[in-house]
């Protein structure tokens, strides 16, 4: 989860009680010593329910403890009282996505997206959002819409063309779906950004078989080989591509 930046987010002045119980709880929020932190966190709610720093930490203890309804109760509320709480908003995405409630993590996102702020999100902000595409990808495809996957993972490497992982994971939904032109496509980009990047290579190669493009899916697994020489798959892959060619002799 996405921890709270402290300042900003405390509305007015306070006495001097409730300022320290604030610091105490923060301070044992910080020292992951969750249980002392949520205690003393209620107290402050209830002497001011106005401090929406509180509801995030809070909504992050929650979730902490695998409490995923009053996770998100907790960050509706911080959203509610301060609407440019970046993280508060980026956890209220990840809850919402752990509870299997998809389309509000997309449209928390497109509300993310569209704020009036004047500002892009920073770059942290940007790669969660980013792997949480992935995640809503990873629930597209197992249960069979590959199509809705590769939107998500889309819209993942559009925010994160980087992000090689998130590429070749949607090269390989496009090479399921038989789409071995795009596949290959990010999987060039891939190669060429990082050449050591094994994953990519394994995935290219495995369309190279499919495609009975057996001397160069050799080439290609043999530098996997050489840059991992124990990858498993890869010499699988290779082995199949031998006996391949032997059949293709006879």
């Amino acid at each position: 989860m996405a921890r709270p930046r402290f300042g900003g987010t405390v509305p007015g002045a306070m006495d001097e009680h409730l300022k320290q119980l604030l610091a105490l709880a923060r301070q044992h929020f910080e020292q992951n010593e969750y249980d002392k932190a949520e205690y003393l966190l209620r107290q402050v709610v209830e002497q001011n329910d106005r401090f929406a720093d509180v509801y995030n930490m809070l909504g992050v203890i929650a979730h902490s403890n695998g409490d995923f309804e009053r996770a998100q109760k907790n960050f509706e509320r911080a959203v509610e009282l301060s609407p440019s709480y970046t993280e508060a908003r980026l956890n209220l995405m990840v809850v919402c996505n752990d509870l299997g409630r998809y389309d509000q993590a997309r449209g928390l996102y497109a509300a993310l997206r569209d704020t009036g702020s004047g500002h892009a999100p920073d770059s942290f902000a940007m790669g969660r959002i980013a792997n949480m595409h992935a995640e809503i990808a990873q629930a597209y495809s197992d249960i069979g819409m590959p199509g809705e996957a590769a939107r998500e993972l889309e819209k993942a490497v559009a925010l994160r063309p980087s992000f090689l992982d998130l590429r070749t994971k949607l090269a390989v939904v496009y090479r399921d779906a038989g789409d071995l032109l795009r596949a290959k496509e990010h999987l060039r980009i891939a190669r060429e950004t990082d050449a050591n990047f094994v994953q990519a290579r394994l995935a290219f190669a495995s369309i190279l078989l499919q495609e009975g493009q057996l001397t160069s899916a050799k080439a290609e697994l043999e530098e996997v080989l050489r840059i991992q020489p124990n990858h498993k798959i890869a010499q699988m892959y290779l082995r199949t591509a031998k006996i391949a060619e032997g059949s293709a002799h006879n």
